[in-house]
């Protein structure tokens, strides 16, 4: 019998005149690992959180939602919450309390389990997800990779039989997703528990799942094995298929029959097989940097809190006009407090900080040094009702003149026009992500500072934006790019830099900078460096497989 059953769920939002689901039915046998894609904002966390009764939206809904057989609301809340473990999309809206410990135990204390049964499983929970260490901790002083594994052992404390996850990873960086990731796999395989999963990062998520769920605008369009969803979502030329993992995308690109690979492994090997002649890729020349950087941060020294650790530890970077300057680096490096340091919104203790030949001294205002800053939670730019209402006060405030025209743009460029009269809290993640990108563009500063960008953003969006950066760079805007989407860096950034411990540890040509890494690289580049040493992108590859130059 299945675990869970939809029956032709559909549902709409107040005041919206389409519906957000539209007859989605299926099934999650006990024991499956499901993944659910889709591009953003095609209904993927309304139907999840139609899954637990406490966190479905208000609107109206049609259709049935079955656990083991009986209607979802039949099942009691202190059940639903032992049984059903569900993990956001954004670690923070999750943790409640203070502690690493505490929260291990607060799951457990809701239910009213008794002090002993709660010391073993917070022993138990806290040994296997690598908390010991950081048991006794403030949550403050974590990594997002270890809040999002805190929030799952907290969740696990109860036993769950199935584990919902919205998008879970789209806040770590490479390493700390794949861990995840094969963490829950494991939890999968071991336990036996239920996953139902939903994903942008595919590359690693698809060759988990045992079967995937295509939703397009509310339908469920597409659901099969993953090497039958990958096969042909690649050969069908959809939206979908620039999301699809590397290795599926390279073999049907060449024309290979069959079940596509899904894996580096597999598409090395195919590569391999070819008996392809080994190339070399012309390197890019890195964009001359002779005139003075737009920001120039030297010896930049921080810490939160007076008796706390340094965060950043003399850290030295140059942004200049019209370039594209990735950075990449693990969770907890110091990426999002760069950006609040050359934003204006916190103070060095130490170190140089100057915009153009101005030499900065405590706290400035970003907009007037013309500074665009989007924020890794894009939640923060909002203060009106409505995503109207925020993107015009942000192009009057700069030019009254041209601001409806401007609207216009930025609105066809982040495909956010069904979101104009929304509150926007009320939107997706990643439709949130993309209304506050286009409410930075609308300032039209000199410099923007993104961090995250693409969180949360589907394929074809990631293509428009990217091209929109090119733009912006060409016009002599300088742009730091702060990313865990290393495929996006490897196609759009001129120079990348890692960071470690509070430093930029090193830079380069963004092609030399992937082709030196073995984890921080793209999935192309790991498939094809014993053919193609250099390559980075999949339409690289394919080009070259295929005879042609890239």
């Amino acid at each position: 019998m299945a675990f869970y059953k939809i029956e032709d769920l559909t549902f709409t939002y107040p005041n919206c005149a389409s519906p957000a689901l539209s007859n989605v039915s299926f099934e999650a046998r006990e024991g499956d690992f499901l993944l659910l894609i889709g591009r953003s904002g095609c209904g993927k966390s309304t139907l999840l959180r139609h899954m637990k009764t406490s966190l479905a939206p208000h609107g109206n809904m049609t259709g049935r939602v079955l656990i083991n057989g009986r209607p979802l609301g039949e099942t009691s809340e202190r059940d639903q919450a032992m049984k059903i473990g569900f993990v956001f999309q954004h670690p923070d809206d999750q943790i409640v309390t203070d502690k690493v410990w505490h929260e291990l135990a607060f799951g457990l204390e809701s239910i009213g389990a008794d002090t002993k049964t709660m010391r073993i499983k917070i022993a138990e929970m806290a040994s296997y997800f690598g908390l010991d260490e950081v048991f006794y901790k403030n949550v403050s002083e974590l990594s997002g990779g270890q809040k999002q594994l805190l929030n799952l052992a907290s969740v696990m404390a109860l036993s769950p039989e199935v584990l919902i996850m919205d998008e879970p990873t789209s806040q770590l960086d490479p390493i700390a997703a794949s861990e995840f990731l094969s963490t829950v796999k494991k939890l999968n395989t071991e336990l036996g528990i239920t996953v139902i999963i939903s994903e942008h990062r595919l590359e690693e998520a698809m060759p988990l799942a045992d079967r995937v769920l295509v939703l397009d605008e509310g339908r469920l369009v597409c659901e099969g094995k993953p090497r039958q969803v990958a096969g042909k979502l690649c050969r069908s030329n959809s939206p979908l298929a620039g999301a699809m993992p590397t290795a599926a995308r390279i073999f049907c690109g060449i024309g290979a029959e069959g079940l596509p690979a899904l894996t580096v492994n597999e598409g090395r090997r195919l590569l391999n097989s070819l008996g392809l002649e080994k190339k070399l890729l012309p390197s890019a020349e890195r964009k001359a940097r002779d005139e003075a950087p737009a920001i120039k941060a030297e010896g930049l020294m921080f810490r939160y809190e007076k008796d706390g650790d340094d965060v950043l530890k003399g850290l030295d970077v140059s942004l200049h006009s019209g370039e594209i300057y990735g950075l990449v680096g693990g969770n907890g490096a110091g990426k999002s407090t760069l950006l609040k340091l050359l934003s204006g919104a916190a103070v060095p203790y130490r170190g140089r900080l100057t915009v153009g030949a101005e030499k900065l001294k405590g706290r400035f205002s970003a907009f007037e040094k013309r500074i665009g800053c989007l924020y890794q939670d894009p939640r923060t730019l909002f203060s009106k009702d409505t995503v109207w209402e925020d993107l015009e006060s942000a192009a009057f405030n700069r030019d009254p003149a041209t601001a409806k025209a401007r609207i216009d743009e930025a609105v066809r460029l982040m495909d956010i026009e069904s979101c104009l009269s929304k509150h926007p809290f009320d939107l997706s993640g990643g439709e949130q992500q993309r209304a506050a990108a286009a409410k930075v563009l609308l300032t039209e500063p000199n410099i923007l500072l993104l961090d995250e960008p693409t969180k949360g953003m589907d394929a074809s969006i990631k293509e428009v934006f990217g091209e929109k950066l090119r733009k912006l760079a060409e016009k002599g805007i300088a742009i730091l790019l702060v990313s865990h989407d290393i495929e996006f860096c490897a196609e759009y950034a001129d120079t990348v830099g890692f960071m470690f411990d509070g430093r930029i540890d090193s830079e380069n040509a963004a092609r030399e900078f992937f082709c030196e890494n073995v984890f921080y690289t793209t999935a192309a580049n790991r498939i094809a460096r014993d053919v193609y040493k250099n390559a980075l992108l999949e339409k690289e590859v394919t080009a070259l497989a295929l005879g042609g130059e890239r």
